[in-house]
């Protein structure tokens, strides 16, 4: 009796993980396996022809799909490691501080968060403006020569990311400031004690430390930023000469320009795919030894 009892308590919990299970059967496991399924069509606004494997082999035969594709992970992995390392920068400069001026700081690189991206897009369109903006006045000023940031396609990725490391890293700032004021003061007293310098303390403690959540935002900033979209659409929209083009951009423009939404719908389930191995990649490499 106590037994049946038992069993009924531990089931009595599926009850609260229903809600929850509800949010991610509509919003992640519909919507993939929707997407599965029109990847193997031909569909578009007035046919639907079962195709089988024919999306995938036409993207991969795709040289505007492979160039979006290194585009992509290009611009990922020039914004994620420096927007990561500013924000563990921050982090441990405002550490010091006293709360009311480590909460202005963090208040500070944390508006971005909450702007709007397309808000964000076009002030940086005015200050990337070959003819009036912000960062060639201050080449003027050095005597240097006017640039065409968004117009070369040699300068035009770098200018992107550029922009994303600098306004992006609020919320990971807010994230490892919490984890780092939780470590206990002790551990840096003893180090410093022991005669260990700022760079032993920020490496051999600081930085493990901190593993659990340098890992999380590794993997969700690699997310973030593998599928962003609205600076690409709103800055250059993939040129100049496709050079910054990104695999979600380009699923954006075969499936609502050219009404091509079984082609799109495969090239999402890459991108899909090439995630999830990043992300079992980022856990294997980081995610050892790390308690949760």
């Amino acid at each position: 009796m106590n037994l049946l009892k038992g069993i009924y308590k531990e089931r009595y919990g599926y009850f609260f993980l229903l809600p929850h299970f509800v949010l991610f059967l509509i919003f992640f496991l519909i919507p993939v396996g929707s997407g599965v399924y029109l990847s193997l069509f031909d569909y578009n606004v007035f046919s639907k022809t079962f195709i089988g494997l024919e999306n995938y082999r036409e993207i991969f035969s795709d040289w505007l799909f492979r160039k979006a594709l290194v585009n992509t992970f290009i611009y990922t992995f020039g914004v994620v490691p420096l927007w990561l390392g500013k924000a563990l920068l921050v982090t441990v400069l405002i550490y010091p501080f006293r709360k009311p001026i480590k909460t202005f700081f963090k208040t500070v690189f944390y508006l971005p968060h909450v702007t709007s991206s397309v808000i964000i897009s076009l002030i940086w369109l005015w200050i990337f403006n070959p003819t009036f903006g912000l960062l060639n006045y201050f080449m003027k000023l050095l005597g240097l020569n006017p640039v065409i940031w968004l117009g070369n396609k040699l300068t035009a990725m770098p200018s992107l990311i550029a922009m994303q490391v600098i306004m992006g890293g609020g919320s990971t700032i807010v994230l490892l400031s919490a984890a780092m004021a939780s470590i206990p003061e002790y551990y840096f007293e003893s180090a410093k004690l022991e005669g260990a310098s700022s760079w032993k303390i920020f490496t051999k403690i600081t930085v493990p430390l901190l593993k659990p959540t340098i890992l999380y935002a590794l993997v969700m900033g690699t997310i973030a930023n593998f599928q962003t979209f609205s600076n690409i659409y709103v800055m250059t929209q993939g040129g100049p000469e496709f050079s910054t083009i990104t695999v979600a951009y380009l699923v954006y423009t075969t499936a609502f320009r050219d009404y091509n939404l079984g082609l799109a719908s495969a090239m999402s389930m890459v991108m899909f795919v090439i995630l999830v191995g990043l992300g079992i990649l980022q856990f294997k490499w980081l995610g050892s030894n790390v308690q949760y």
